[in-house]
């Protein structure tokens, strides 16, 4: 049996993969709408005062930065889905089992539910910050509308809010 390690990249949501119907958004109208890093015009994503205006290059880097997580992200995805399959299909095979093997097959299924989980909500905010760069509106608070910070984006491609919304955000 092959073992794969994977590392916790966020906290739950508190929601079960019963309740989550993830449907891949290369599927459909928007993979034939999609656009490329060269679509997208540097000089109209907003900066900060006193920061440098996005270059074509720094640009193109987030970009691939985000189509890289998205791959990545549906592999994990993929690895965790099959691992729950195997698990699913061994907790039936548990006669004879005592109470820690049954225990372990209960924290070993919540483990890799919780990492799918995490893993779909990475894609989901990787995927909806590709959109925001191709559409436009990528660089912009989704609260206030001021710019979230170019630095800021580069650290972290998929945030939506600026510093200041955050802060507001993680105080309630």
């Amino acid at each position: 049996m092959t073992t794969t390690t994977r590392r916790k990249t966020s906290t739950t949501t508190g929601r079960t993969a019963a309740s989550r119907n993830h449907v891949p958004s290369g599927s459909g109208a928007r993979a034939a709408t999609r656009l490329t890093a060269e679509s997208v015009d540097p000089a109209e994503l907003p900066v900060r005062p006193g920061e440098d205006p996005w270059t074509a290059a720094e640009v193109a880097e987030v970009h691939e930065e985000l189509n890289d997580d998205v791959r990545r992200l549906k592999a994990e995805i993929e690895a965790a889905e099959a691992a729950l399959t195997g698990l699913m299909r061994d907790s039936n095979d548990g006669a004879g089992d005592d109470q820690v093997d049954a225990g372990t097959k209960n924290i070993n299924r919540e483990s890799e539910l919780s990492l799918a989980n995490n893993a779909r909500d990475m894609l989901d905010q990787s995927e909806r910050a590709l959109a925001r760069l191709e559409g436009g509106e990528f660089g912009s608070c989704e609260s206030c509308g001021q710019p979230i910070g170019k630095a800021r984006l580069q650290a972290f491609p998929r945030a939506t809010l600026c510093v200041s919304c955050k802060a507001k955000q993680e105080r309630r």
